[in-house]
């Protein structure tokens, strides 16, 4: 079975926008551009999304979310709806889509560390009533420094 073949029983969009935090247009958009395979439709014509698509939507969102181009985006989309026999294609999509996601990690932890760091510092110039040259603040400057919003 291929996601675009699944019979038309589930949720409307809006429930899927409240459920994935996409809007209805951003939805339609990533339809429109091949970022999610066509939608069912009620006999109302409006789109139905099964419980699986809407899996299948939260995890689109999760690879973009990481970084994930439209580009491998749309080819994910594709490889899924060829089905089983594009398993191990799919599987070596999200393998490099991981290994670009640790080393975003890796950048982000040693960012938070650079941050971190200033932070500190500037509790301990605080602790010490210093400017940022180590000379003593007078006690307006201190007061002000003091205040955290």
């Amino acid at each position: 079975m291929t996601i675009s073949s699944l019979r038309p029983t589930g949720l409307g969009i809006r429930e899927v926008s409240e459920r994935t935090g996409l809007s209805v247009d951003t939805l339609r958009w990533y339809e429109k551009e091949g970022l999610l395979p066509p939608m069912p439709r009620g006999g109302d014509g409006r789109r139905v999304y099964p419980e699986r698509m809407v899996e299948f939507v939260e995890l689109v969102v999760a690879l973009r979310r990481t970084g994930l181009s439209v580009a491998d985006t749309r080819s994910f989309v594709e490889l899924a709806d060829e089905g089983a026999a594009s398993h191990g294609r799919r599987m070596a999509l999200l393998e490099r889509q991981r290994e670009d996601i640790h080393e975003q990690q890796r950048r982000l932890a040693a960012d938070l560390a650079a941050v971190d760091t200033k932070i500190t510092h500037y509790r301990e110039l605080i602790a010490a009533g210093l400017d940022c040259d180590g000379l003593p603040v007078d006690e307006t400057t201190a007061v002000r420094q003091r205040r955290t919003a």
